[in-house]
């Protein structure tokens, strides 16, 4: 089925273009980015049963960009009455204009910025779904995580809660100018099983997710999360602490992407290049992997929770080669950084909401896929690990380091996994010297969507990234 495009926006539409025009008269450009997105959230567990009509991505809004001598302004509202237009740009432009004077009032050094192009463009697309969360069950379907947590927590005595998770959310963004139009409508989920436990005074946990740019019927295989969960957690309860030190390793598809996501993430973000913050500008057109090494980011990468087609900028989503078998390509942009650098944008401007400022965010980031299986990699291992499941990620944009937080190793001598497993891990280097060891990739490639990501301590918004088995060699502690 399509995913309806907002009825509310499309009331709402003529009085935008008015809007525009009336504030056509002061300034040399204007946009409005208009969204309208419904879902919900759930949990249940051991302890408590929730639902909420809130997720990341829930909001109604609206937000104005326009630029005059050089500079952009932005003003944002949630109501919006159409028959009030012109009133309403008058507010508009009163406050505005305050902000223009304080900065001239300050002497305040900014970035003189051309004008962005105006070219005519029409967009439609509803995009299709399994279902919609407006139209959800929500009784039906909170119990039914509620049974699905029950069966996880009476798998052992030693679990201590099963916490099943859901968010849906039917996304609807309306980004208009005097001379585009356009519109689109999806949806996206996410769900996840973590199951908490104890053994001799240790507590750990294991988590698994699925995430999809679909409804909520993804949640009918959060069942068949439950052994996976518990078969992490069983890992983690016996695992032992890994000797410091350089390892050749396996990572599996889900820490392949977060290598990935940590290493050319931030690092590329190009408004980064803007202010001279990230190493990386320096690469461009470098080598900084093997040969091996391939790497795509962009909306139109691969079906997730950041697939979309047009971004909060009205940039039409992209599939941009990052790096071209080792070579350093280019990074991905939004349209403001990309004036200031003298390049296109790549559709990958992205705000939290409407109330939040533009930066140029990753959006699915994935490391192609090679000729190899997983079992000739570890076969290939004298001693090492392969690596599954990650818990968080960070990296230093400046100097290209990066840390990333891993579930768990399991063991592998001679080629063969031994059944000991390392528990957590923290994986860290410099991302040439880490992409430079890569040796081997799997033909396997999965994505994953589940998280989020956030520009320094905030500004949280969907990612995902993937790729397929790696063989390199890292540092773990």
């Amino acid at each position: 089925m399509k995913a309806k495009f907002s009825e509310y926006l499309s009331s709402i539409a003529p009085g935008i273009k008015q809007l525009i025009a009336e504030l056509g008269k002061s300034y040399d450009y204007v946009s409005v980015l208009s969204t309208d997105s419904v879902g919900f959230s759930m949990t249940a567990s051991q302890r408590v049963k929730s639902i909420s009509a809130k997720t990341l991505m829930v909001e109604r809004g609206n937000v104005v960009r326009v630029y005059k001598d050089g500079l952009y302004s932005e003003y944002s509202f949630n109501l919006f009455d159409s028959e009030n237009a012109a009133e309403k740009a008058g507010k508009i432009k009163e406050v505005l204009d305050k902000q223009l004077a304080v900065l001239k009032a300050t002497q305040t050094e900014v970035y003189n910025t051309e004008k962005l192009t105006d070219e005519p463009q029409e967009l439609f697309v509803e995009m299709e779904t399994t279902d919609l969360p407006e139209e959800a069950d929500l009784d039906a379907l909170i119990r039914r995580f509620k049974e699905i947590s029950d069966k996880g927590a009476a798998i052992s005595e030693e679990i201590i809660d099963c916490n099943v998770r859901g968010e849906s959310t039917h996304v609807s963004k309306m980004f208009l100018t005097a001379n585009k139009d356009l519109r689109q409508s999806y949806v996206q989920s996410t769900g996840s099983v973590v199951m908490f436990g104890s053994r001799n005074g240790k507590t750990d946990n294991g988590y698994q997710a699925i995430s999809d740019r679909e409804g909520p019927a993804i949640f009918d295989g959060l069942e068949d999360l439950i052994d996976k969960s518990y078969r992490e957690l069983n890992d983690c309860l016996g695992a032992e602490h890994v000797v410091p030190g350089e390892y050749d390793v396996v990572t599996s598809p889900e820490v392949s992407g977060l290598i990935a996501h940590e290493a050319f993430g931030h690092g590329v973000e190009m408004d980064m290049f803007v202010k001279n913050r990230a190493l990386g500008q320096e690469y461009i057109d470098k080598r900084v992997g093997s040969d091996l090494v391939s790497m795509h980011e962009g909306a139109l990468v691969c079906k997730d929770t950041s697939s979309y087609a047009f971004d909060d900028e009205g940039t039409p989503a992209g599939d941009v080669l990052e790096i071209d078998k080792g070579i350093l390509k280019t990074g991905v942009c939004d349209a403001l950084a990309a004036l200031r650098l003298g390049t296109k944008p790549t559709g990958n401007g992205k705000r939290e909401n409407f109330e939040h400022k533009v930066y140029t965010r990753m959006t699915n980031t994935m490391f192609d896929s090679g000729n190899s299986t997983k079992e000739e990699m570890i076969a290939s291992i004298k001693k090492g690990y392969l690596l599954e499941g990650f818990n968080s990620g960070m990296e230093d944009p400046k100097h290209w380091g990066i840390q990333c937080i891993i579930s768990r190793g399991y063991e592998i001598i001679d080629g063969k996994l031994t059944g000991k497993v390392v528990a957590p891990l923290v994986l860290t280097g410099y991302v040439p010297d880490l992409l430079n060891s890569i040796s081997m990739a799997s033909t396997d490639y999965e994505s994953f969507g589940s998280g989020m990501c956030g520009k320094g301590h905030k500004e949280w918004v969907k990612t995902a990234d993937g790729g397929p088995y790696l063989k390199c060699r890292v540092r773990l502690g």
